[in-house]
C-alpha cells in the first residue's frame, strides 16, 4: 500500500477478485518469509497479468519467469518507479521513499 498505485492497485484487485473464488498455487517462500503464488480465478483469469495490463503492477522475472513482460505498456516502468527500483535491488531509493513518507506524515501529526 505504501507504494505510488498502491491504493489504486489494491481497489483494482478488489474489483477483479470481489465475491469470486480464487485459486492460489504457491510456488515458494522468498527470502522475507513471503509467500509467493500465482493467483487465478476460478474462470482461469491471471490475476497477475490483469495487473500488469491495468498498468499498476510490473512483471517480476525472478518469480514469473519473465511471462508478463509482454504486457507491460510502454513507461510502466517509470510510472511505477519505486517497484522497479526494489526489483533491480535499489533498495536506497526504497529506503530515501520511506524517509520521505515518514517525514510528510510527522508533519502532518505536527500539524494537527
Amino acid at each position: 500500500m505504501n507504494h505510488p498505485y498502491g491504493k489504486q492497485a489494491k481497489w483494482a484487485l478488489v474489483s477483479l477478485c470481489k465475491g469470486k473464488e480464487i485459486r492460489a498455487e504457491i510456488d515458494h517462500i522468498d527470502t522475507h518469509g513471503r509467500t509467493v503464488a500465482k493467483c487465478f480465478l476460478s474462470d482461469g483469469t491471471d490475476l497477475s497479468a490483469e495487473m500488469v495490463k491495468l498498468g499498476l503492477a510490473i512483471d517480476w522475472p525472478k518469480f514469473s519467469g519473465g511471462i508478463y513482460k509482454s504486457f507491460e505498456k510502454p513507461g510502466l516502468r517509470r510510472k511505477l518507479w519505486l517497484a522497479d527500483a526494489r526489483q533491480k535491488g535499489r533498495m536506497h531509493v526504497w529506503a530515501q521513499f520511506e524517509a520521505k513518507q515518514a517525514a510528510r506524515s510527522a508533519n502532518r501529526s505536527a500539524g494537527r
